[in-house]
């Protein structure tokens, strides 16, 4: 089930690495709509690490849900699964192969935690929201200056009904240097 309001995106799930990379493409969709397109390397990136966790720990089951609220300077991203178990941070050695999941959302978020929620836990994390002095590209509106001395105050701009259409010759057929 996905729900879409404006503010707020809810995916119910099977954590299952079929499903993880539709989140994914779903998070990246919902970042679009929202005009967040910059945050959504870091949101995809720590999504997948709590969907990946969900999948390799949670008992007794995969389901969870992934959950997205924009706030009003952050974008708050939680992951909701059945199983009371409060993840840790581990010291992963340099050649362990997985480990890393946590301290990679901690370092690539603005803050992150784990609630216990009946039943199971909610794992979340934040990452701060484009600044609002910088308009999105959706939203840029022309630069005015003042006028100055050396620039006329207005600019004549002429309107016409039709544009010239263009005409452009088709490009000769290629012919070959091989006789016959």
């Amino acid at each position: 089930m996905i729900s879409h309001p404006s503010r707020h995106c809810t995916v119910e799930l099977q954590a299952l690495p079929s499903r993880i990379g539709q989140v994914r493409r779903i998070v990246s969709a919902q970042l679009r709509y929202w005009h967040m397109d910059v945050l959504i390397d870091r949101a995809s990136l720590g999504v997948t690490e709590l969907l990946s966790n969900v999948h390799r720990h949670a008992q007794p089951d995969k389901t969870c849900t992934v959950e997205l609220e924009l706030l009003l300077d952050r974008l708050k991203v939680s992951v909701h699964d059945h199983d009371p178990r409060l993840p840790v941070v581990a010291d992963a050695g340099p050649l362990a192969t997985c480990g890393r999941g946590l301290a990679m959302v901690a370092a690539m978020s603005e803050s992150w935690g784990v609630l216990p929620d009946d039943p199971g836990k909610v794992v979340w994390f934040t990452l701060p929201a484009p600044s609002a002095a910088e308009p999105a590209a959706w939203d840029r509106r022309p630069h005015l200056t003042a006028a100055g001395p050396d620039r006329p105050r207005f600019t004549e701009v002429a309107l016409v009904d039709h544009v010239a259409e263009v005409h452009r010759p088709e490009p000769a057929p290629a012919r070959s240097a091989v006789p016959g």
